[in-house]
């Protein structure tokens, strides 16, 4: 083991630090064993989930296969025969777990990452659960479900029922007879709304803006210019928005019965939330058992903080998918790569990227301890 001083002292030497084992890392764990690197002597993967399937593996059972909006196969081995009616969390934590053993990618979980500071030597010193990694280059994997969003709204303390969000979502069986309301103009937010109007004595939408539908076929064009404007953000240094903020929402067949029958009738944000449900400046009222957060999520970063490489308007600015600020950090599922197409493309953009940061330097690998 190579000590790189007081900081580095005790760390494993490796190549890269991949952390996050859902589809961005997975991705680009895939592409650095392809291109030569060896997992657990060259590069590791670090993974704060309990087993595979990233952050499908918490998704509601209700979420089925067969309602997952574009999920594209990991590189190198594509997800066949999934039946559409089984839940997409057993679907894809199946599939991601014979990802990780048919490529042998060796990925450690369940291991926290606390911080990522400057090392010795001109490392990266990685902190976890596990122990310390010395790195000359990092992909940051973490996606955002680790980071829901929660809106703060005058007298939300005092509300008397329950408030959950959609990473806590369980299904809509728990919602039966209740009054429910379902905050939020995303995917998620309809989907939950849709389904819990089925068994809930009453339900109430509402958003911050009006909700944009998407008529017609969502085409490759389409998709770029979506990604675009999203990417636009990332290289001014502004928090990623998610790509279907932009790409507004799909009006299928299931949606249209649903608009038919009311419940898609959007209110404006309430002005402030009582013991007993939610009020607006005008005197409107609605009483409620139960607030749904759908309101998204943030980009979970935190650990990155001691590298000071957020700008001013609170993102990373990131070109491709390398950190402005630091060229050995590399961020991928982030921004306009959060799709799952777009994460795949990522890892391969990342590890293009690190391989040719790391081509001029000399590699003098060691080998991880056994685990």
């Amino acid at each position: 083991m190579n000590d790189f001083g007081v900081q580095g002292a005790g760390a494993r030497d490796v190549d890269v630090v991949v952390i996050g084992a859902g589809q961005a890392g997975l991705s680009a764990a895939y592409h650095l064993r392809r291109t030569g690197f060896e997992p657990d002597r060259d590069f590791v993967v670090l993974d704060h989930a309990p087993r595979p399937g990233g952050a499908w593996q918490f998704r509601w059972p209700s979420l089925t296969y067969g309602k997952v909006h574009g999920m594209h196969a990991l590189p190198g081995k594509e997800l066949l025969g999934a039946h559409p009616a089984r839940p997409s969390s057993e679907v894809i934590g199946d599939y991601f777990a014979d990802y990780e053993e048919t490529f042998g990618l060796r990925v450690h979980r369940p291991v926290e990452v606390s911080a990522v500071r400057e090392g010795e030597g001109g490392r990266l010193l990685v902190e976890s659960s596990e122990g310390r990694y010395a790195t000359r280059a990092l992909i940051n994997a973490t996606g955002t479900w680790e980071r829901p969003f929660w809106p703060r709204y005058p007298g939300q303390e005092s509300f008397r029922g329950r408030q959950l969000h959609t990473a806590r979502y369980p299904g809509p069986e728990a919602f039966a007879g209740l009054r429910v309301i379902v905050v939020g103009g995303g995917a998620s937010g309809t989907q939950h709304l849709m389904e819990i109007a089925e068994v809930a004595a009453a339900t109430t939408w509402v958003t911050r803006r009006e909700p944009v539908w998407r008529e017609g076929p969502f085409g490759e064009a389409e998709g770029r210019a979506a990604v675009a404007l999203v990417e636009e953000r990332v290289r001014r240094g502004l928090p990623p928005q998610s790509v279907v903020s932009v790409t507004g929402l799909p009006l299928n067949d299931a949606v249209r019965a649903a608009r038919e029958r009311g419940i898609l009738d959007r209110r404006p944000m309430f002005d402030r939330i009582t013991p007993t449900g939610v009020a607006w400046d005008d005197g409107r009222r609605v009483d409620a058992d139960v607030i749904l957060w759908a309101t998204g999520f943030r980009a979970a970063i935190d650990h990155l903080a001691p590298l000071r490489l957020r700008e001013p308007g609170g993102g990373i600015r990131v070109e491709g998918t390398r950190a402005v600020r630091d060229p050995r950090v590399h961020l991928v599922g982030y921004g306009p790569s959060a799709s799952t197409i777009g994460a795949n493309r990522a890892g391969r953009a990342a590890v293009a990227g690190i391989r040719s940061l790391l081509r001029n330097a000399p590699r003098t690998p060691q080998p991880v301890a056994a685990r």
